[in-house]
C-alpha cells in the first residue's frame, strides 16, 4: 500500500503567498490545478501527479525552488 506522504507530496506544492504572486495567474491559466491558502502566509496548489510535475518544472524554469 501506498504512503500517503508520498501520494500528498505527488499532489500538491505549498508555497509562500509572496513566492507565487508574479506567477499565480500563468499557473491558473496554464494548468488544471486549485490553489487554496494553507494560512496567512503559504498556499497550496493542488492536481494531479502529472499536472503537479509539470507545474514544478514550470516554477523551476521561473526560479521558484521547489523542496
Amino acid at each position: 500500500m501506498p504512503d500517503p506522504a508520498q501520494l500528498r507530496d505527488s499532489t500538491q506544492i505549498v508555497l509562500e503567498r509572496e513566492t507565487l504572486a508574479d506567477l499565480e495567474a500563468d499557473v491558473e491559466d496554464r494548468f488544471m490545478v486549485s490553489i487554496a491558502p494553507v494560512d496567512d502566509e503559504r498556499c497550496r496548489l493542488v492536481g494531479s501527479p502529472v499536472v503537479i510535475k509539470d507545474v514544478s518544472d514550470f516554477l523551476a524554469r521561473n526560479g521558484v525552488a521547489i523542496a
